[in-house]
């Protein structure tokens, strides 16, 4: 097993970092346990870790790192993620084991490689005693493109109300809510459309392409849907002879090198089936958008409700979407409970909203459903390429199986709140645009029907 307690803070190199976690490259000495493989730290705020630091009387050092449960994201890859997406495109992940007074060290040493903007708000969390090794996919002597996909269907119109119907059921969520990002100022403008990368069709995905680049050409590399790795070094558009195999672009423009760089990313983005496994488990997952399951979260309250306290006139307003009911289950799910939704999930017995009006008896289902669906609409995809040739033509020789999902930590039932406030905002914002029509490669034959949800008035 590998031992990072053994190695020194300048055998790792900073690489990224997201709200939960974050990584760090190795490059000490070669050993064979940590070559190509990434460290992944956990983070916490700082007011909480100003709060640990005054506990004086807990010796972080000497506690067991055995009475420390392995970080979830390792167990939650193996006992779900690998029900759903193929080995060889996940990464590979291992428990190690750390102490407080190597991470004092290990974050002193690397925080001013960190953007400003995180080092305010957060920091590794030095309480920790167990870390997570994992396959370093930017690092290797090779390209790295990471893509943020996002939303890759357009919603069904069942459970839709009129006023969206018409908004949601042309339009993706990606391309409203850069509407709404734009109207409140963000200089990230971009014409990339999610529809387009997971339609299967090479003309479209080269278009997504394009639009991922001209948009990271934009904003200087600080879009968020594409970053561009060269051997672990994080690329700038200033930088993009780095992304050649003479380590020179010939004089080539930023055109040119954005031709080069989609003729070659588009081969494995053609040959791999992740996009369209990716796409099913959004749409499968999500059958009745956020605001058929508000619908089915009212309904199901009401219905206790009204059963509980019958005979009263006094009845409780509706918990928000995700909140703690006083009627039913509403708390966050823990692994066995995710390991049974799969089970239910991957049977021929689970609810089926595209055929049958769901009921209050499914909540759970449907909501457990919603959140997985945001774990594969947040996730990233990266893929390993060759260096470029100057030439548009050029191919490359990285296997189809180099191209890896990450990012799949699950998402927390206390999110609805707020996902449901924000879906109003971004379709009330771009009921008033000039509307752009997205085309669903995949969508199956749309109902006719409108809401079959309706929740008692008494309630409402």
């Amino acid at each position: 097993m590998a031992n990072v307690l053994q190695t020194a803070p300048q055998d790792w190199k900073y690489v990224s970092e997201g709200g939960a976690t974050i990584v760090f490259s190795y490059v000490g000495p070669s050993q064979p346990a940590l070559d190509g493989m990434v460290l992944r730290l956990r983070k916490t705020a700082l007011s909480a870790a100003n709060l640990v630091h005054e506990v004086r009387e807990w010796d972080f050092d000497s506690a067991d790192p055995e009475d420390e449960p392995d970080d979830p994201s390792i167990e939650y890859q193996v006992k779900c993620m690998q029900r759903l997406i193929p080995a060889e495109h996940l990464p590979r992940l291992q428990t190690v084991t750390i102490r407080r007074s190597w991470l004092e060290a290990f974050s002193v040493f690397h925080n001013p490689a960190r953007p400003e903007g995180r080092r305010i708000v957060d920091e590794v969390d030095l309480t920790k005693k167990k870390g997570v090794l994992a396959t370093d996919l930017v690092g290797g002597h090779w390209l790295a493109v990471e893509i943020k996909p996002k939303w890759a269907f357009l919603a069904s119109p069942t459970y839709l109300s009129d006023e969206t119907k018409g908004v949601k059921t042309q339009t993706c969520r990606f391309c409203m809510h850069t509407h709404l990002r734009t109207q409140q100022g963000s200089q990230e403008i971009t014409e990339y459309c999610p529809l387009d990368l997971f339609s299967g069709d090479e003309c479209r995905i080269l278009k997504a392409i394009h639009s991922l680049w001209n948009a990271w050409v934009a904003s200087n590399a600080t879009i968020n849907n594409l970053k561009i790795f060269a051997e672990g070094k994080f690329l700038t558009p200033s930088e993009c002879q780095l992304m050649f195999a003479d380590r020179h672009a010939a004089g080539l423009d930023l055109k040119a090198i954005g031709d080069a760089f989609a003729s070659t990313l588009i081969q494995p983005l053609l040959r791999t089936p992740l996009l369209r496994i990716l796409s099913d488990l959004q749409r499968n997952l999500d059958p009745l958008d956020i605001e058929g399951l508000s619908k089915l979260w009212k309904l199901t309250e009401s219905t206790i409700a009204m059963q509980t306290l019958q005979g009263s006139d006094s009845v409780p307003p509706y918990t928000p979407l995700g909140g703690r009911s006083p009627f039913f289950q509403s708390a966050e799910p823990h692994i066995s409970e995710w390991i049974d939704f799969l089970d239910t999930y991957g049977s021929t017995d689970r609810p089926d909203a595209a055929n049958v009006k769901p009921s209050p008896e499914d909540l759970r289902y449907f909501l457990l459903a919603y959140l997985l669906s945001a774990t594969f609409k947040d996730c990233s995809v990266v893929v390993k390429l060759d260096f470029l040739q100057p030439y548009p033509q050029s191919t490359g020789t990285i296997s189809s199986d180099s191209v890896t999902v990450i990012d799949l930590d699950p998402k927390k039932m206390s999110k609805l709140k707020g996902w449901e406030k924000l879906d109003a905002e971004i379709v009330r914002a771009y009921a008033l645009a000039n509307q752009k029509t997205c085309i669903d490669a995949w969508k199956s034959p749309q109902s006719v029907s409108s809401s079959q949800l309706t929740v008692p008035n008494r309630l409402s």
